[in-house]
């Protein structure tokens, strides 16, 4: 932004801004979000301030989510940071979302992050579709697996501690409408933006012109605190865009357009806004655009199968099998079957499904060590935020 400024003081002949190189701790937005939630709350009297300074800093800034959330309201833990059991069964179940979390992260998102990179890095007329295509659904999971591992592992961590924290997604990609997918991902966040900017701003009980205007402006913020730069102003009004027009009747059209219909379009409306969220420029995220729509590349092209290989395919197939809760699924029939068959007497089922769940997790965990071991360093990607 203050590039932008500059640019414009120049065209002006007036003296530039100098912006000093501050290094900012890793993830201050989040504890900054939390810490104004508490003031807010406070303020309103919905909540009792803490007189314990150990106790708030342990609220503001516990470890464990410290780098990238999820945001916790102090309302939501302030009996837990009092009181609080820390039990067999709940160590367990910790250590069971853990896992998982660091599967998501060493097996798909690092999986797919390579490839994202690579075909990102492909300059606009050396790009085309199948290729930019392939892209962005690389960028899509690694996206999601990578924030929605470390949200799993902090509320495990947690959870081994005695604390229960709130979930921060819910397989936002089988939503069927953009509003439904905020409602999916970074439940924390967009939660916080409409409980302390949409709702004082009137919320649903102003005026239809005065709600619009306040959702694309609560998209504008939600775009500029993930960067300072005019790919995420356009990542965030392209949200706040569609919201708007889902609102003003898009969404009774999608209702009676059946599921593939509405999830067709989500995913388009994603992936594409997605775009605007991985490019370094705007002008970049254009040129990746029209790549996807089709333009021809006018320099030497890739081929698509220069970057795909088994593993990719593998690690495709999981993505899209773990973001559309396709293993909940089966783990509800697995557990719906095995009380059945329980009730009837039959108890080797039961067991059988405890033994291959442990069995299965212990080769999650392997696999991501392993896979640590022997890769590079890949930092979350919510580090920057």
């Amino acid at each position: 932004m203050v590039a932008n400024v500059n640019v414009l003081l120049s065209s002006l002949g007036t003296h530039t801004l100098h912006v000093p190189q501050v290094a900012l701790p890793i993830g201050i937005s989040f504890s900054t979000f939390q810490a104004i939630s508490y003031i807010v709350d406070v303020y309103r009297r919905t909540t009792s301030p803490q007189r314990s300074l150990p106790r708030l800093a342990l609220y503001v800034a516990p470890f464990p989510q410290l780098i990238a959330g999820p945001i916790v309201r102090y309302g939501s833990v302030a009996a837990q940071l009092v009181h609080r059991r820390m039990t067999t069964r709940g160590f367990a179940e910790g250590v069971r979302r853990f896992v998982l979390g660091l599967g998501k992260k060493m097996i798909v998102a690092i999986g797919v992050a390579g490839t994202a990179d690579a075909i990102f890095a492909i300059p606009g007329d050396r790009l085309t579709a199948p290729v930019a295509w392939l892209g962005i659904v690389c960028d899509a999971l690694q996206i999601y697996f990578d924030f929605s591992g470390y949200s799993d592992m902090a509320i495990g961590l947690r959870r081994m501690f005695g604390f229960t924290f709130p979930e921060n997604f819910r397989y936002p990609y089988v939503a069927r409408s953009v509003t439904e997918f905020w409602r999916r991902w970074h439940i924390t966040l967009s939660s916080w933006f409409r409980d302390y900017l949409y709702i004082p701003l009137g919320g649903n009980r102003a005026s239809r012109a005065r709600v619009l205007a306040n959702l694309l402006l609560v998209f504008l913020l939600c775009g500029l605190w993930h960067g300072a730069s005019w790919a995420f102003v356009v990542w965030g009004l392209f949200h706040g865009g569609f919201l708007v027009i889902e609102r003003l009747g898009l969404a009774a059209v999608l209702e009676r357009g059946g599921r593939a219909v509405q999830h067709t379009y989500v995913l388009l409306v994603v992936l594409v806004a997605w775009v605007f969220f991985r490019a370094e420029t705007l002008a970049h995220a254009l040129r990746y655009l029209a790549a996807m729509s089709g333009a021809t590349a006018t320099g030497p092209a890739f081929d698509v199968l220069a970057f795909v290989d088994r593993r990719l395919l593998l690690v495709l197939a999981i993505g899209v099998m773990g973001s559309a809760s396709v293993l909940p699924w089966v783990v509800r029939r697995w557990s719906a079957r095995a009380v059945r068959r329980a009730e009837s007497g039959v108890m080797w089922h039961w067991v059988t499904g405890r033994y291959v769940g442990a069995a299965m997790l212990a080769a999650v965990f392997l696999v991501s060590v392993m896979l640590s071991a022997a890769g590079t360093y890949s930092p979350f990607i919510y580090f920057r935020f």
